[in-house]
This record gives C-alpha cells, sequence and structure tokens, in this order.
C-alpha cells in the first residue's frame, strides 16, 4: 500500500489460475484516489485478465480487491455504478447511430435512469466531442471515434474511477492524440484513472503513477518520478588515454567501468561530484571532451527487470 493515501483500487495476493497455468500469479496493487495509474506489460502479462477480475467479469482463483473500498466481488453492485470501463475494445451495432447506441447500452443497465436517459446520452457525448457526429452511423466512425463513443459510454453516469484497456490500440497518431487529450481532460476533473498500456510512451506521457506487469506477475510499482530515481545514475566521460582514464577511477573507488571505443560509462553515486573528477583529471593533464552524469531511461530499467521491450514509438 502507498503510505498517506486514500487508494481507489487495491489488490491484495490477486492470483486468476487456469488449471495448472497461473496468468496473474499473487498481484497487490495499490492505485491512489485522483491518480492516472499506468498498468504497463507487453501482451500477454496477464493485464486484461487482471482489469477483467476487478470488475468482476472473471473470478479470483485467490486474493483480494477493494474497489473505492468496497470488496469485490461481495459489493460489486455498489462499486460497479461508480466505475466506467472500456475493455478490450467498443462493440456498437454498425448501423445504428452512436446516440442510438448509447442509448440502447444505458436501456439494458438496470441501474440507469429512464426519465434521464436522453440527457445524459447527449451530456456525454459532448464530453467526448461527437455531439456533431452524434446522428452519424457507427460504421461510418473513424477508429479514434469509436474509442470515444467507448469512453462516452463509461461516462453515461458520474463515475469516480475509469478502467481503459488499451485505449489507444490501433489508433493512428490522431486518434491516439484525441483520446489522449480526452483522459487528460477527464483526469483533471479528479476522476481516478486506471490505463492498461504495453506503450512505454503512452503511460510515460499521461501517468503519474504506474505498475509493470510480466509473466503475471508486478516487478514494479510507484510513482513514476520516484521508480525513475531508483534507476542507477551513470557518468559518461570522454577523454584521451582511456586506459590510464580507467586507473584513475579505479583510483576513485568505481567500479564496474564499461570501456567504450572513446569513452567510459561507470555507475556512480546520485551524490557524486563530477566538478572534483573533473579537476583532478585536468591536473593530471587529460584532454576532457565531456563528462556527465545521466539518468537510464525507463525503458532501460524495465527492460533490467523483466528481460523484455516495450513498445516506445510515439
Amino acid at each position: 500500500m502507498i503510505q498517506g493515501q486514500e487508494l481507489a483500487i487495491s489488490t491484495s495476493s490477486l492470483t486468476k489460475q487456469f488449471g495448472s497455468q497461473k496468468a496473474v500469479s499473487g498481484i497487490s496493487l495499490s492505485v491512489p484516489r485522483g491518480s492516472v495509474f499506468g498498468f504497463l506489460g507487453p501482451n500477454g502479462s496477464g493485464k486484461t485478465t487482471t482489469i477483467r477480475m476487478l470488475l468482476g467479469l472473471a473470478d479470483a482463483s485467490e486474493g483480494e480487491i477493494e474497489l473505492l473500498g468496497h470488496p469485490i466481488p461481495k459489493q460489486l453492485e455498489q462499486a460497479l455504478p461508480k466505475i466506467g470501463a472500456l475493455v478490450e475494445g467498443p462493440a456498437f451495432y454498425p448501423y445504428m447511430s452512436g446516440r442510438n447506441n448509447l442509448i440502447r447500452i444505458d436501456s439494458a443497465d438496470r441501474f440507469s435512469e429512464a426519465k434521464t436517459r436522453k440527457q445524459r446520452v447527449d451530456a456525454a457525448l459532448e464530453r467526448v466531442g461527437l455531439s456533431n457526429a452524434s446522428k452519424k452511423k457507427v460504421h461510418a466512425y473513424s477508429l479514434g471515434m469509436k474509442q470515444r463513443l467507448g469512453l462516452a459510454n463509461a461516462l453515461l453516469k458520474p463515475r469516480e474511477i475509469l478502467i481503459l484497456d488499451e485505449p489507444t490500440n490501433g489508433l493512428d497518431p490522431q486518434g491516439t492524440r484525441e483520446v489522449r487529450n480526452l483522459i487528460r481532460s477527464l483526469a483533471a476533473e479528479g476522476i481516478t484513472i486506471f490505463v492498461s498500456s504495453h506503450l512505454l510512451s503512452e503511460i510515460e506521457q499521461l501517468c503519474s503513477h504506474l505498475a509493470v506487469m510480466t509473466a503475471g506477475k508486478i516487478v514494479a510499482q510507484g510513482n513514476i518520478q520516484e521508480l525513475r530515481n531508483e534507476s542507477q545514475t551513470r557518468l559518461v566521460l570522454k577523454s584521451d588515454r582511456i586506459d590510464e582514464l580507467v586507473d584513475v577511477l579505479k583510483g576513485q573507488g568505481l567500479s564496474k567501468i564499461s570501456l567504450k571505443s572513446d569513452h567510459v560509462v561507470v555507475p556512480v553515486p546520485t551524490e557524486f561530484d563530477v566538478a572534483t573528477l573533473n579537476q583532478l583529471l585536468v591536473k593530471k593533464k587529460f584532454m576532457i571532451s565531456e563528462i556527465r552524469l545521466e539518468q537510464p531511461s525507463l525503458e532501460e530499467y524495465f527492460v533490467n527487470l523483466t528481460g523484455e521491450g516495450f513498445e516506445v514509438v510515439r
């Protein structure tokens, strides 16, 4: 649990087993209220199975779930009206209009009020920027418009949590920007947003917190900036007389020195004093063409944890 923060979603030792195979293995999530929480992992890592358990669409084999303080599935009916979800892509009747699709879906929801249905549908369409396309048949919608219609469906009632499974999957750059901007505007309203994605770039641009999942297990979780700080700071040093330079660095207590053709890279403490080292090297008449500290990218950090890469194309 994240200390001092009220949680919108929490799980403890959550497990889903299919025969002898564990799709999700003992995961404990802590999603702070009001956060945009990224659930990052390669395809097939167990993200969608986890989401289905959160929403009561699949039974957990073991473990506990709480949504907004309600134990799931025991109090699912109390929690679900406060939660909107877009899971595995929106499904609509292609030859009905966007507006009529939402009316049909809302009519099937026994928790919805019939007398406010049309007003709520119109308000949700306006919220996602589809008012002008509300009478257009869904088969004529772009993928981005269909995703926004799915979000409108999730917003037909006031929500405290939105759970979005790969909301930009398959979208072109314009559709991705549309959905990303909509998520940001919803987050600004104080809604807790839980975004599942295999795209590291999406998570970095949208989220304040994240959990990294691989092979059914969570390998990292927390505030994004805190996770950045957990990766090892590196000194990059370019100079002449590389072999002698290595001896000087070892004399300063530095080890695990990676030797490149014209520079060295060595892990150092975060508070490492570059200026003092530079003075020493100048005194020893080294020609220094580059000296700097760098923080490994989140991608490198996660690859080190998981042994797998993440898509980072923007």
